[in-house]
């Protein structure tokens, strides 16, 4: 059995060897006798520490050996105290630099937020102009129209139509952003929501060759949220699932009493999917999965960006779960009225 060295403040004193040789306190010669002679000692079952060894075979004294284990020790010491004030000014030098990176990107998000408020809210006017110009055209109020020019001012109508959801996109966004986002907090018909919802999205799903269909349980309870804010929710999830589904496939809106306290509403599709490493991308602002030039979607990046910070805003979360060439599901649960009482 190899009994063990005795603790003494030689372990705390690493490379003592070539320390002692570095003082000119022994020769190589005379630390690579003392190691041989400690491999000796452990074959024989007896650890011995090399101060001891080298005291035994007369290379150095007592005195010699303690004084340059204390120097050593205090050479450590200081050399560990060094290295702690540095990574001490480094880190206090990281925090101020990240600190400072923050308040600039602070600002400067600050700045994309007023920009995009002015420049929405600048927009909106002549926009007012020119729907109403073209409502007075299509109502014949100045004058007769040919079918080529009545069609020329319906496109014309869907396109201002588009222009104008894009702009309170853009609105809703920048009020979020400076945290500006209110709720009218209500008591809501979740099912008639969606019912509405649906009837909405049907016709741009028949028009993609998309069904649209709703799941909805009877008796569904209402659920608190802001009738205006959920609409437009529900509204965008549908948009975005007849937009990312083929022609032939479907789109389903569920609404259904999960517990006495929560009711889950999901968008379900058979559309393109979205690759998993990928679905965390999917929320930020103005970004597209597919960015070239020459994508095939449209649209500003804004719409699920949008409805995530609603979705928390009520104290809920948003999930999805999809995959690629099946279809994607959006999913989150509202608080019943009374639940939390």
């Amino acid at each position: 059995m190899t009994t063990k060295p005795q603790l003494t403040p030689e372990i705390l004193a690493p490379r003592l060897g070539e320390y002692l040789i570095r003082r000119k306190l022994i020769t190589e010669a005379d630390l690579n006798r003392a190691l041989q002679y400690q491999q000796e000692q452990l074959a024989a079952g007896r650890a011995r520490l090399l101060g001891e060894l080298l005291i035994e075979l007369g290379l150095i004294d007592r005195p010699t050996l303690d004084h340059a284990i204390t120097e050593l020790i205090l050479q450590l010491r200081n050399a560990l105290q060094d290295a702690n004030r540095n990574l001490e000014r480094r880190v206090q030098e990281r925090t101020a630099e990240l600190q400072e990176a923050l308040e600039r990107l602070s600002e400067l998000s600050q700045l994309k937020a007023n920009f995009v408020s002015n420049i929405s809210h600048e927009l909106r006017t002549p926009l007012t102009h020119i729907k109403g110009y073209l409502e007075l055209m299509a109502s014949e109020s100045l004058g007769p129209l040919t079918e080529e020019q009545r069609h020329a001012i319906q496109v014309s109508q869907k396109s201002a139509a588009r222009l104008e959801g894009l702009i309170e996109d853009l609105i809703l966004f920048s009020l979020t952003s400076r945290g500006e986002l209110s709720l009218q907090i209500e008591s809501l018909d979740i099912r008639m929501l969606a019912a509405h919802a649906v009837r909405s999205a049907q016709a741009k799903g028949e028009a993609r060759g998309v069904t649209v269909h709703l799941v909805a349980d009877e008796n569904i309870p209402k659920v608190h949220g802001d009738v205006q804010k959920i609409s437009w929710v529900l509204n965008q999830l549908l948009d975005n699932a007849v937009k990312f589904t083929p022609q032939g496939g479907r789109v389903v809106l569920n609404v259904k009493q999960e517990s006495p306290k929560l009711v889950r509403i999901s968008v379900v599709d058979t559309g393109i999917g979205i690759p998993a490493d990928r679905l965390n991308e999917i929320f930020e602002p103005f970004h597209q999965l597919d960015g070239s030039s020459t994508r095939r979607y449209s649209g500003t990046g804004l719409g699920l960006s949008l409805v995530k910070q609603i979705i928390e805003a009520h104290g809920s979360v948003i999930e999805v779960k999809s995959t690629p060439g099946r279809g994607s599901t959006f999913e989150f649960p509202l608080l019943v009225v009374g639940a939390e009482a």
